[in-house]
């Protein structure tokens, strides 16, 4: 007994532009948190301008947060060539946090847009100014009681509102808006430094105090702000 079989072909013809790559873009939705106290430090830049991890010696903290919101950008970039998708480039991740706030030190704010401040305290805006880099720290107040202490190296301001709402017998209520985008710092791409209370490892004797005392980029930046 013979048994024939004979296999069946089939032929799919693939256009080019079934051979486009697809571009997906990614923006995840923002996560409001509720957030205690939040720290600036501003960065010591190179020569030509450039980030480092050397920062100034002070840290300002403020306890005028009413909320934060973060939103994490991940995805690709369609590089196009005589009309048409040539190559598909990741793009360079980054977070945006935006913070509202009873009111930011105005000093501290006119400093992150690049505007002059004076010894008398003058502040001179509007002429050719570049915006620093700065570490952006906040406190979030975990739903368990515990806390998350939360480090953002490199950033830089790119807006900021300010809004009034006033009534006849009510307090004025004032609210500052700002919008930090905040970038990769090392060569993995990193862009967050965080430690939750809740977990096992958390370093005996550490405080808030400690942790932001200055930025914490490597174990080793977290190891001395312990011992401090």
């Amino acid at each position: 007994f013979f048994f024939n079989d004979t296999a069946t072909t089939e032929i799919y013809t693939l256009s080019l532009h079934d051979a486009l790559p697809i571009s997906i873009k990614t923006r995840k939705p923002p996560l409001k948190e509720t957030v205690g106290a939040q720290y600036v430090c501003f960065n010591t830049p190179d020569e030509n301008g450039q980030w480092t991890e050397t920062f100034e010696e002070s840290v300002e903290k403020t306890e005028v947060v009413k909320s934060v919101k973060v939103t994490e950008n991940t995805g690709t970039t369609d590089v196009y060539a005589s009309g048409k998708i040539y190559d598909t480039a990741p793009r360079q991740p980054s977070t945006n946090i935006e913070v509202e706030v009873v009111a930011f030190p105005a000093d501290t704010l006119a400093k992150a847009r690049g505007d002059e401040v004076t010894k008398n305290g003058l502040i001179l805006s509007g002429g050719k100014s570049i915006r620093p880099f700065f570490a952006y720290g906040k406190v979030v107040k975990n739903k368990d009681g515990s806390e998350r202490y939360d480090w953002y190296p490199k950033c830089k301001l790119t807006a900021n509102t300010d809004d009034a709402a006033t009534g006849e017998e009510t307090f004025s209520v004032q609210t500052d808006t700002v919008t930090i985008v905040s970038y990769p710092f090392d060569a993995k791409e990193n862009i967050k430094v965080s430690l939750d209370s809740s977990v096992k490892a958390f370093p005996e004797g550490l405080t808030e105090e400690k942790f932001f005392s200055k930025p914490i980029l490597k174990d080793d930046d977290l190891t001395t702000a312990v011992a401090g």
